[in-house]
């Protein structure tokens, strides 16, 4: 096994802690690092160090924001009483570019999952729950995974909200567009056939 300088095998290691990142991509990348110029190499720790500084959680809906509350809680044009429930801030992207939702936001930060030790309690749920006992809310969307664990968020979360006397949907699930239907799961295709609309 070759040996890096101190310097250099410190880099890997930290490098080794992101995801996806494994042993042979922590070594690209610092090798990378090394080679890049000292501006783009101070530009790099300069920006993970205001990410760090500079970004928080919106105090409404735990969105990653530089100011509090963010951009989506304050918007005047966004519906603030429909609000879609989602377990990452990565999730908004995704919602975000069908360009047909313009309502609220509330991050979870992860899905109920027993295996894993995450119960409700530590999920960002109880400000939701909270939005909605206030009266400013009329209906939320649950956009979780469609996984176990996310399925059992939403469950969670239904129930819950239910008694607080407020419209609870959940996106539809089903056969995503282009692919076969000979091909596809039994649970997906029930989840298709529940999804069902008049045409």
């Amino acid at each position: 096994m070759s040996r890096f300088a101190e310097p250099m095998s410190r880099l890997i290691d930290e490098l080794k802690k992101l995801p996806g990142v494994g042993a042979k991509s922590a070594q690209r990348l610092a090798f990378h690092i090394l080679r890049s110029s000292d501006e783009d190499a101070e530009a790099l720790a300069i920006a993970v160090r205001d990410v760090k500084a500079n970004l928080r959680l919106c105090s409404i809906c735990n969105n990653i924001t530089d100011v509090d509350p963010c951009v989506y809680c304050t918007s005047p044009t966004r519906n603030q009483r429909l609000v879609c429930v989602v377990e990452e801030p990565t999730n908004i992207a995704a919602i975000e570019k069908t360009k047909h939702f313009n309502g609220a936001f509330h991050v979870l930060h992860g899905a109920i999952s027993p295996l894993h030790g995450v119960g409700p309690e530590q999920l960002r749920i109880a400000n939701l729950i909270s939005r909605v006992e206030e009266g400013s809310v009329d209906e939320v969307i649950v956009a979780t995974n469609p996984t176990v664990e996310g399925e059992a968020t939403a469950t969670y979360l239904s129930q819950h909200l239910k008694r607080a006397g407020v419209k609870v949907t959940r996106i539809a699930m089903g056969i995503p567009v282009g692919s076969d239907i000979e091909y596809t799961d039994e649970i997906t295709m029930l989840k298709a056939m529940e999804g069902r609309r008049e045409m």
